[in-house]
């Protein structure tokens, strides 16, 4: 049998779910300390956790629609990568990954992971931004 998933709203869904979340999370932040022991500060008995954690996960829409990759062609010189940084930065850009390839002849592929939550700027203003920066000599969208 296929499974099936529903997407329930927090305020409508059951405690003993929203305390199995809760557990996750501490068990994940806090792995030195007992699994017991995070059940026991949630509220949660150990059958009713094992029951549930492998079939109730969290949700957060933003997560799945505002990851954006940026890919840029820039000049091998030093703090280039800084000035693209900073752009990002001043548009209240959150930056998840950042990967550049060794240069060659002179030149280097960088892509960039974004999350865009809470920019004070569009994507696309960003992007102009950052193709104002000296030796950026191409950026572009790779994917929302």
């Amino acid at each position: 049998m296929d499974e099936r998933f529903l997407l329930v709203s927090t305020d409508v869904c059951p405690e003993i779910l929203l305390k199995t979340v809760e557990a996750k999370k501490k068990i994940a932040l806090y792995s030195n300390k007992p699994t017991v022991e995070i059940l026991q500060e949630v509220g949660i008995g150990k059958s009713a956790f094992y029951k549930y954690r492998d079939k109730v996960f969290p949700y957060d829409k933003l997560d799945h629609e505002q990851i954006v990759t940026l890919y840029f062609v820039v000049e091998d010189f030093s703090g280039i990568l800084a000035s693209i940084i900073n752009k990002v930065a001043d548009a209240k850009g959150n930056i998840l990954t950042i990967n550049q390839n060794v240069p060659i002849d002179g030149l280097a592929d960088v892509t960039v992971s974004l999350d865009t939550v809470g920019m004070n700027r569009s994507l696309e203003q960003l992007i102009a931004d950052i193709c104002c920066v000296d030796g950026v000599r191409r950026a572009e969208l790779l994917n929302r």
